[in-house]
């Protein structure tokens, strides 16, 4: 999609848009690099509170998964009050927070639009070395895989 624009150049910048990995990260000090995602979608689920903790959760797994600590998140919500109510977009941000908590993280605000599909999510942003970055490539026969999430036959 970006293959004929400019993208800006910036000698800090570890991992910007040319791979697939799963955040941005940009060098502060030699000490200290920046670690940005965002993510979002829409309902997987019927509850709006265990959406709001997915969406969340989804968001802090980018950060995770390059080895970064999460410092802070702000929501990125579209929602109709008038279709849904606001008790619902109410428990969607209650779960979300609940996450937020979770990982230590600070609420720092975040955008809404109104939008007739619910779709809620975060941009997160953590701190790492920039020398233990873990990047989705480079995987090597011998490596150790840690699978952290199951799924389950609900009919077993």
């Amino acid at each position: 999609m970006l293959c004929d624009v400019q993208v800006p150049q910036d000698a800090n910048v570890i991992i910007g848009i040319e791979g697939f990995e799963d955040a941005g990260v940009y060098k502060i000090t030699d000490e200290i690099a920046l670690v940005q995602t965002i993510d979002f979608f829409t309902p997987v689920v019927d509850d709006p509170y265990w959406f709001g903790q997915i969406a969340a959760a989804n968001a802090f797994s980018d950060i995770y998964a390059m080895g970064a600590v999460p410092k802070t998140a702000m929501n990125m919500v579209c929602f109709s009050p008038k279709r849904y109510g606001i008790d619902t977009l109410k428990e969607i941000i209650r779960g979300g927070i609940d996450k937020i908590r979770e990982a230590g993280a600070s609420l720092m605000g975040g955008h809404s639009v109104e939008d007739e599909e619910i779709k809620y999510g975060l941009s997160v942003t953590g701190l790492i070395h920039p020398d233990k970055i873990i990047r989705n490539e480079g995987a090597m026969p011998g490596d150790v895989l840690i699978i952290t999430k199951t799924a389950r036959n609900r009919n077993s």
